[in-house]
């Protein structure tokens, strides 16, 4: 079995993305009110705080700032997965572990390394829904912290741009 190493920095900074198993689900988005109790519940027993965040159908993409990372995402993972009527399919290997079927085992994890990093991330996790075909204005998509940006006006309303805009990762704006 593989031997994952995570980068613990105290006090770091963490960018994730946490997918469902099955990729062509909507969990996420059809269950948005059962996520977002499992993260207030995993936040009032250890506290952290998200910068951003966004919640696309098969997979969700946050930062939260501490180095006790794994320990939070499992129970938010946990906490959702219980809340969800038992309908998915299940491996033999999930089924001998006890597992349920709903996230993939492992998460996408990468720490912050300065403020350009920390601002390039940001920026990512708002236009997310708009690389991935869902919303043409990353302002349209509901279940994002982008709101929250612009109401602070931190962001304009229009400060992701839209489909036309869309930067690629070799565009001079991510550098």
């Amino acid at each position: 079995m593989p031997n994952y190493r995570r980068n613990f920095v105290a006090g770091g900074c963490y960018f994730f993305t946490v997918n469902l198993l099955e990729r062509q689900r909507t969990l996420l988005t059809d269950h948005i009110d059962l996520l977002r109790d499992a993260v207030r519940r995993v936040k009032r027993r250890y506290p952290f705080h998200i910068d951003a965040w966004v919640v696309l159908p098969d997979h969700m993409t946050l930062p939260p700032d501490t180095d006790d990372f794994p320990v939070r995402l499992r129970l938010m993972k946990l906490l959702f997965a219980k809340g969800l009527p038992r309908t998915e399919r299940l491996s033999a290997t999930r089924r001998k572990r006890r597992e349920r079927g709903v996230w993939q085992r492992r998460y996408w994890e990468h720490t912050v390394i300065d403020e350009l990093d920390y601002v390039r991330h940001i920026d990512y996790v708002h236009v997310n829904p708009l690389k991935h075909g869902y919303v043409e204005r990353v302002r349209d998509w509901p279940y994002s912290t982008f709101h929250r940006y612009v109401l602070n006006e931190i962001l304009p309303l229009d400060g992701c741009g839209d489909i036309g805009e869309l930067p690629t990762v070799n565009d001079e704006r991510w550098r």
